[in-house]
């Protein structure tokens, strides 16, 4: 195989990782968060701009303002998830950009000025984000539920304010009993790349 990373580490990161749909009650450490924290906070975004904004759910209040407003499929693995992680986008971004881009500071005018922009820009950015998120909790020897079956209109209402939007919501923490539901199918190689 031409991969550098361990097969192990692969397998964690890829090969064996899957959704969780239960968890253990086994706690996720702040120890735990700061480590997947330290680690994704590396992956590439456009311009460093980093809109990711994560919001940890750890308190009985907190829970009981976000379960209403998830699918019913999604309440029960989120009501005993050991932590809850809304992953939203920073609209505003950009405000972060001087500290982030010292070489370019003038980006934050001259590209982010208009609020559409930002916003598509923080959607796709923050997505990119999200997705190393996960694969930092896989790092961490953790379990990921991510999922977008929820009122995003209502969990904006509920926790965020205007400038941000959810992405997802993600179950986190060591696997419970019948974890995993049987792996899907991916496409093919040929199915996918193409070369021109």
């Amino acid at each position: 195989m031409s991969l550098v990373l361990d097969p192990a580490a692969q397998d964690l990161l890829f090969r064996e990782a899957r959704t969780a749909n239960t968890f253990t009650d086994e706690p996720v450490t702040d120890e735990q968060v700061q480590a997947i924290y330290d680690l994704v906070k590396y992956g590439p975004t456009a311009f460093n701009q980093s809109p990711l904004r994560v919001i940890l759910v750890r308190s009985d209040e907190a829970r009981a303002r976000l379960l209403p407003h998830m699918a019913e499929g999604n309440q029960p693995k989120t009501a005993t998830a050991p932590l809850v992680a809304i992953l939203v986008a920073d609209n505003e971004f950009h405000e972060e950009l001087p500290a982030l881009l010292p070489h370019f500071p003038q980006a934050k005018d001259m590209f982010f000025s208009e609020r559409p922009v930002r916003e598509s820009a923080a959607t796709l950015n923050a997505a990119l984000q999200a997705a190393y998120f996960i694969i930092g909790v896989r790092a961490a020897g953790l379990a990921a539920g991510p999922m977008t079956g929820y009122d995003a209109a209502g969990i904006e209402k509920e926790f965020l304010d205007g400038d941000h939007n959810v992405l997802m919501v993600v179950n986190i923490g060591k696997p419970g009993e019948d974890a995993w539901f049987p792996r899907l199918p991916r496409l093919a190689f040929d199915d996918v790349v193409q070369t021109v």
